[in-house]
């Protein structure tokens, strides 16, 4: 069964439930210090008040392990939308119980109401049905429009949905956008399509990789996970980050790129270190020696990513080249990022946090095609091609 988005639904005077995500970063005074999730569900938010609905926006914020957490109190969101949609927004004192329901009732057409931290909860977590079943109540109409969730088999994402029926329950205005731009890449990409994976472990994205072969013609990698697949091929690698459990894997991951033409292209030189702390010394290398530790991919390996990339027409980015928090150990990925915002008649893709923070930080976000608002639903929907919370909505 095809999701409806939003704008194939009735909303008109209904109730709505839209789970979002704003789970974002507070500074000390408990300010929001980076509102890039709450101004990515603006447009669906905007979209149900300006149809006359009655919105109710569930979220959940940091780990709060079932129980209320003043410090992780969603007060601080609902400022920041209430400023930014330019109309009130009025914070539940709960997420279930008489109270709420009570107020959600009460909403007037083109009312925000934001329920408080679903994680208040454990039965949020837990995908409990009787949490679910209430949350449910408040409304008469569900939409996802949190990416950054949707993997996630929680209450607000899965147990909720069944109690909306077909024709009442959809997907938002971001999570359209994110499912189109991440299914162009696997529904015939225009080649040459060019993956970049990084990031500490193999294990991670073995899975990916596998999916990606039959589509992809290069994967680049870099970042800690390089080296299990270098130690796979019988490189020296040093106190160099590494998954023994995974070596055999990889070689096996290795040989299945070769029967599918794919190129795997790893790190040539590496800037190593004896000891991952700021200051440390650290040189260029091609051979890793026994007692140092590859932490970023060196200028020769720039140079031939760069020479991968400069044809490609389809590019999926996600994680960094090396340790990207400490500098100068970011600067594999910022080359690389300069070198994937250069390309020309590109579909690009980026994703995961290291990633889109270096495009970030080098002013470059702008010139990718799509950058995913959810690395770990990214990732779990590249794999296999669904995440919980659509399965849901299918049901």
């Amino acid at each position: 069964m095809a999701i409806p988005t939003i704008d194939q639904l009735d909303l008109a005077r209904k109730r709505v439930l839209m789970r979002v995500d704003f789970n974002v970063p507070l500074g000390p005074q408990r300010e929001v210090t980076d509102a890039t999730r709450i101004r990515a569900a603006l447009p669906s938010i905007r979209y149900v008040v300006e149809r006359g609905a009655k919105l109710i926006l569930a979220s959940h914020l940091g780990r709060p392990k079932g129980a209320a957490e003043p410090g992780l109190s969603l007060e601080p969101a609902a400022r920041t939308l209430e400023a930014l949609l330019g109309r009130p927004v009025v914070l539940a004192g709960d997420c279930i119980g008489p109270a709420v329901r009570q107020q959600a009732e009460a909403l007037s057409e083109g009312d925000v109401l934001l329920l408080e931290n679903l994680r208040f909860h454990a039965g949020e977590e837990a995908n409990d049905p009787g949490f679910g079943r209430e949350l449910a109540e408040l409304a008469d109409v569900y939409v996802n429009d949190a990416f950054g969730a949707a993997h996630r088999a929680h209450a607000s994402v899965v147990g909720a949905v069944v109690h909306f029926p077909v024709g009442r329950r959809g997907v938002g205005l971001l999570m359209r956008k994110e499912l189109d731009a991440l299914s162009a890449l696997l529904v015939a990409p225009q080649k040459p399509f060019v993956a970049i994976l990084g990031g500490a472990k193999v294990s991670d994205k073995i899975g990916l990789i596998r999916n990606l072969l039959p589509r992809a013609d290069d994967v680049i990698v870099g970042g800690g996970m390089a080296y299990t697949l270098l130690q796979a091929q019988g490189v020296a690698i040093g106190k160099s980050l590494v998954e023994p459990d995974r070596v055999e894997e990889a070689k096996r991951l290795l040989k299945a790129a070769h029967t599918h033409g794919v190129g795997i292209h790893l790190p040539e030189d590496h800037v190593v270190t004896g000891a991952l702390t700021p200051g440390a010394h650290s040189e260029t290398t091609a051979d890793i020696p026994d007692d140092r530790l590859g932490v970023d991919v060196g200028p020769r390996t720039v140079a031939r990513f760069r020479e991968v990339l400069q044809s490609a027409k389809t590019v999926l980015w996600n994680g960094p080249m090396g340790v990207f928090e400490m500098a100068p150990f970011d600067r594999g990925t910022h080359e690389v990022a300069q070198a994937v915002a250069s390309l020309t008649d590109c579909f690009s893709v980026a994703g995961g946090g290291d990633t889109v923070a270096a495009l970030t930080q080098a002013n470059l976000a702008g010139r990718i095609s799509h950058i995913s608002t959810g690395g770990g639903a990214a990732l779990e929907f590249l794999e296999s091609g669904d995440l919980p919370g659509l399965a849901a909505l299918r049901a």
